[in-house]
């Protein structure tokens, strides 16, 4: 018997707790009575957009709500939590969609990095207080682009508009070249897909939500390709001078720039010289073929013609086109002579 009582007494409630149901009974209030909920609890916003905290909570009737305000700090401050609404990084972006009967939702605008945290209702009745906890955790992202520095002419290349979380809200992305909207429909979820990448496609990438002002810093895509367009350019008339040479240049467009150029004679297999400019002493039908790591490509002929070669031309030429007169002159300087005689 006295081992039973024993037992008992070690089993029994603790009696503040005894009292406290007791009086929670009598005026007929439960935890179950309290409460706030958050929809969604974990929020993913984009930097300077605006966030909707979507939020109800319920209390016993009977009660009157006094105040209802938004804190983020989980400690009291002077024996209270700190209403928002009264800070001044929030009074003029936080506003309280809510009522003093179920609704508590809030809006925050223009949010920033800086108001990365958690967030929670707080409410105030005629009788008691009661804060929601665990509350709604606020994250805010910027947009990176992520993209390979280079690429080869003729890659599929993607390109990704990139956040540090998972946005809430459905995200429609727009993607820019140099600060020019792409019209292409190319995109993929948060994806632009370039497939077959052309050297036009060089440039300065960013990319946005649409609906909201926020862009991502540039990011360059840089493509390379061979040789193409290759051309000799010829300094002067062209025309050798005896003692003296033609310069010739070869022009490129590539990326990276063409380093290595080699000069041949029209049918000729051995090149006859090598770097962008060539001096040539010679008259001849000249090419050049320019090079890099990505290939190579030969320009058209050009033609370098010598002072002798010329000189020959216009005889000929003031033969051709003043023969009858010559003629003539000869003829009539041969009866003069005869008469002479």
């Amino acid at each position: 018997m006295t081992y039973l009582a024993v037992m008992s007494v070690r089993m029994a409630p603790p009696l503040p707790l005894i009292l406290l149901l007791m009086i929670l009974a009598f005026h007929g209030v439960s935890g179950a009575d309290w409460g706030v909920s958050y929809s969604p609890s974990h929020i993913c916003a984009l930097k300077d957009s605006t966030v909707i905290m979507r939020c109800t909570y319920k209390y016993p009737t009977g009660y009157q709500i006094m105040k209802a305000f938004w804190t983020k700090t989980p400690v009291k401050d002077n024996g209270e939590y700190p209403d928002l609404s009264e800070d001044p990084e929030y009074s003029q972006r936080l506003q309280y969609l809510g009522d003093k009967q179920q609704n508590c939702t809030v809006r925050l605008s223009h949010v920033t990095l800086k108001d990365e945290d958690e967030y929670y209702f707080r409410f105030i009745t005629d009788k008691e207080k009661w804060i929601g906890k665990p509350g709604v955790t606020l994250n805010v992202t910027d947009l990176q682009v992520e993209s390979p520095e280079r690429v080869t002419e003729g890659d599929s290349v993607n390109l990704r508009c990139k956040s540090s979380c998972a946005l809430t809200d459905r995200a429609t992305f727009i993607w820019y070249r140099n600060s020019q909207p792409l019209t292409e429909r190319r995109d993929r979820n948060n994806e632009l897909l370039l497939q077959s990448v052309r050297r036009e496609d060089s440039g300065r990438y960013s990319c946005a939500v649409d609906g909201h002002t926020h862009i991502s810093p540039d990011v360059q895509l840089n493509v390379m390709y061979p040789p193409k367009n290759v051309s000799v350019l010829i300094s002067g008339s062209g025309v050798i001078v005896e003692g003296d040479s033609v310069t010739l240049n070869c022009i490129s467009d590539s990326n990276p720039p063409a380093l290595n150029f080699s000069w041949f004679k029209e049918n000729e297999t051995s090149a006859v010289g090598s770097g962008q400019s060539f001096s040539a002493l010679q008259s001849g039908r000249f090419y050049c073929q320019a090079h890099n790591q990505h290939g190579s490509q030969r320009s058209d002929t050009v033609t370098v013609t010598g002072e002798a070669f010329i000189n020959t031309l216009l005889y000929l030429h003031i033969i051709h086109q003043f023969g009858e007169l010559i003629m003539m002159i000869f003829l009539f300087q041969f009866i003069m002579l005869l008469v002479v005689m």
